[in-house]
């Protein structure tokens, strides 16, 4: 603590750097359990070295790292948070205090730097209980000091080096995580003291004996209870930025030709939104929402209606819908998240529904898994849809007990976007695929796919 402060005085320190997700330090992507196999078994004195390292790695804002830095994965339930002060490590924001959904040996200290005035709405959105979901594709949560408990677990305290923007998915507003300024290293590791951490474990226990259902039945470790789950609370969505290098290519359409663009308005059948190339009504709405029409034409039954997108306003994030059940995501419905041109996804591993089980038997692993085939819709609401895999008859009978019929797949779409119609058939393949980011398997066999829509 001393050193930084000469040093911090001499100006010698540089300030914490906001990383890009491509340009973020190399590393390695660990889940609860590698995380307790790695820190739980070091003796005291590796253990205080290892800490010195990966505090002084954050510090110098990991320039000349030995090895890969470690980052956090996986889900992690919110037992409590708090309010930074000037006593913590980490003196403004907040920070919560989070048990593995699948490793109870583990917990996760997750440290949200910002401004002061960021804080109220983050205490009304990190409630106890809530989910907090770190994926390799959208997340750079790094390990900066690990603990090994009295009672046999550990402790990982982890910074979102990202420091991205969040929203509320059943509130207004959104907030900005933002690089510490300053640490009050003198405070000492972890933030959750031995006190406080006793007295968050009293209350999560207690909130968890609330929310159990008092009927019979068999709990399985790492998935939700089969009855009724608990009144959904606000879900905490990142906010990817939008590609600004496309509006340069959008705009600019002179306002001469709009005499011209009346003269082409007659029509024959749906070529309307391939024949009038030179109708300026586009230049009004935004990339975004030109994006999000051309996915509807791609996807949805085609409708006049949706295949010319007349100066439509800028869809706002905070009017996404509810999202069903408590998580604190990348993704839910009506977000914001970077979309692709067909084929120009970062690369990943494409599936088919019949390797799903095997998705959902050994998880994500941290990559990026796309998802190909053709499916039926269901249901559809705003930002959402809920689809099945379209089995053939001779599929249905050759092939009795593969899972197709209990695998549902559900869809987020991107704010701006209109999901297929109920009923409607939906084929993606290798150029157009869904983006998985998690699969659940549920007691009873089936399978619950969570993907999301990244095609433009």
């Amino acid at each position: 603590p001393e050193s930084y402060r000469i040093l911090k005085k001499l100006h010698k320190v540089d300030p914490a750097k906001r990383f890009e997700l491509t340009a973020a330090p190399a590393g390695e992507f660990l889940n609860a359990k590698q995380l307790y196999d790695r820190y739980n078994g070091i003796r005291p004195t590796e253990l205080a070295k290892i800490n010195a390292e990966l505090a002084r790695n954050y510090i110098r804002n990991y320039q000349q790292v030995r090895g890969l830095v470690p980052y956090v994965i996986g889900r992690f339930n919110i037992m409590e948070a708090r309010e930074l002060t000037p006593q913590d490590v980490f003196t403004t924001g907040m920070v919560a205090l989070t048990t593995a959904v699948d490793q109870g040996d583990l917990l996760l200290e997750h440290v949200y730097p910002a401004d002061s005035h960021a804080v109220p709405l983050m205490k009304q959105t990190l409630a106890m209980g809530l989910e907090l979901k770190l994926e390799r594709t959208h997340d750079l949560s790094a390990v900066v000091h690990a603990d090994r408990l009295p009672d046999g677990r550990t402790l990982i305290t982890a910074m979102p080096l990202l420091y991205g923007s969040y929203t509320v998915t059943r509130g207004t507003g959104t907030f900005t995580l933002e690089p510490p300024a300053d640490l009050n290293l003198a405070a000492g590791w972890p933030v959750f003291k031995d006190d406080a951490r006793r007295a968050a474990q009293i209350h999560y226990d207690s909130y968890r004996e609330r929310i159990t259902p008092s009927g019979p039945g068999v709990q399985i470790a790492g998935l939700p209870p089969a009855a009724a789950p608990p009144p959904p609370e606000n879900a905490l969505i990142h906010v990817e930025p939008a590609v600004p290098v496309e509006t340069p290519k959008v705009a600019a359409a002179p306002p001469e030709q709009l005499p011209p663009a009346v003269k082409a308005t007659p029509t024959k059948g749906g070529k309307l939104a391939k024949d009038q190339k030179g109708v300026p009504a586009p230049v009004l709405s935004p990339p975004a929402a030109s994006a999000g029409s051309r996915a509807t034409a791609n996807v949805a039954t085609p409708a006049p209606a949706s295949a010319v997108p007349v100066s439509s306003p800028c869809v706002q994030p905070a009017a996404a819908q509810p999202v069903t059940g408590e998580a604190l995501a990348s993704t839910a419905g009506g977000g914001s998240w970077k979309t692709y041109p067909p084929g120009r996804m970062p690369a990943g591993r494409l599936i088919a529904t019949s390797d799903l089980g095997d998705v959902a038997e050994r998880g994500l692993a941290g990559e990026r898994v796309y998802l190909r085939g053709q499916f039926v819709v269901n249901f559809a609401e705003a930002n959402r849809a809920v689809l099945r895999p379209k089995t053939r008859l001779t599929d249905s009978v050759l092939h009795f007990g593969s899972g197709a019929s209990s695998t549902r797949i559900i869809v987020e779409f991107p704010a701006g976007y209109t999901p297929p119609p109920r009923g409607a058939t939906v084929t993606r393949d290798e150029a157009r695929p869904y983006e998985i980011t998690e699969v659940r398997k549920q007691s009873d066999g089936q399978l619950n796919v969570f993907v999301r829509e990244i095609m433009q």
